[in-house]
């Protein structure tokens, strides 16, 4: 009877409404206006730190910038990838979106770095803690399944429109996976080796940098991976509210309707997506094919020469002196 009254009610709208709208705005009012020097000073400092990003990258001409990032690629890669991305990013300046694209490069990297700085430590923690993992893990899934857009409203509500809130919004958009991995990644670590360690008298400090992180450096760069490409989707979006670089390129293509326009700078983002997604794959794992790898593996078997001659077993005193006696 009870459930039939309350489905008639909901039928004739008779439910009253949950303000929650209301309750957020509210919410966000008062944080506006308690706290507006602080985001004043942290959108100072956040702008001021992509600004000098962004004249690093463009102070040197981009035909050597574009060599330099290439030699990277094949240092860590393969010579294959070198050339691509050379080609690639020769490719971003012909369309003359290199200015843009570098751009978009600054506020990637200082977005990643902040990201990368909150996710490690609050992964190693709920790895640690079952406790601090179930109270992280709604607010990640909270987080991973809030639509992109809807984080852009309350960062111009905080920042106005510009770089800052563009950055902001793709630090929070990007950080979940990192945090996530990096949990994966130290729970994955073999306990034997963690107790192997507290048996020779580590303490829990040195287990974590000298055992924990390295074992599981490439699941944490997996993470810092998907924060990157998770970020630069979101720094293409983040031009609907002035962030610049390449998303500002879509966003004049589709207020004109420019397909070529549009078309250009996609293709500039896949280039830097690409490029971005092999290089920090190769940092987790380096490539058996990349020169770096081949001069690892040189330096290590002239070591391991090295080693086995100086450890050679010295003749016996028996020998020697038998090889000393004249024959009669």
């Amino acid at each position: 009877m009870h459930d039939t009254t309350l489905l008639t009610a909901a039928e004739d709208g008779a439910l009253p409404r949950v303000p929650v709208g209301d309750w957020v705005d509210t919410g966000f009012d008062w944080l506006k206006d308690n706290f507006d020097p602080f985001f004043d000073a942290l959108s100072d400092l956040t702008e001021a730190t992509v600004d000098g990003v962004t004249a690093v990258l463009l102070a040197p001409p981009p035909v050597l910038l574009a060599v330099l990032l290439a030699l990277l690629g094949l240092a860590v890669r393969s010579v294959a990838f070198g050339v691509g991305s050379l080609l690639g990013l020769f490719l971003i300046q012909g369309m003359d979106l290199w200015e843009e694209a570098m751009e978009t490069l600054a506020l990637l990297l200082v977005a990643t770095v902040v990201a990368v700085v909150i996710a490690i430590p609050v992964g190693v923690a709920a790895a640690k803690s079952d406790r601090v993992s179930a109270a992280v893990r709604p607010v990640l899934d909270f987080m991973q399944t809030m639509p992109a857009f809807v984080y852009l409203v309350p960062a111009v509500t905080f920042f106005g429109i510009g770089l800052v809130p563009g950055i902001v919004t793709t630090i929070i958009f990007a950080l979940p996976p990192g945090v996530r991995l990096t949990e994966l990644g130290i729970r994955q670590v073999d306990t034997e080796t963690v107790e192997a360690g507290h048996a020779f008298g580590s303490s829990p400090g040195q287990i974590l940098r000298g055992i924990e992180l390295p074992l599981a450096r490439p699941t944490i760069m997996a993470g810092v991976n998907q924060v990157i490409m998770l970020g630069l989707s979101m720094a293409v979006i983040a031009g609907l509210i002035g962030a610049g670089g390449l998303g500002s390129i879509v966003v004049t293509s589709i207020s004109r309707l420019d397909v070529g326009l549009g078309f250009e700078a996609g293709i500039a983002v896949v280039i830097l997506a690409i490029y971005l997604d092999r290089l920090t794959g190769a940092f987790g794992r380096i490539e058996r094919t990349s020169p770096l790898w081949r001069l690892r593996r040189r330096r290590s078997a002239t070591t391991a020469a090295n080693g086995v001659r100086g450890t050679a077993p010295a003749p016996a005193p028996e020998a020697v002196t038998a090889s000393r006696t004249p024959r009669v």
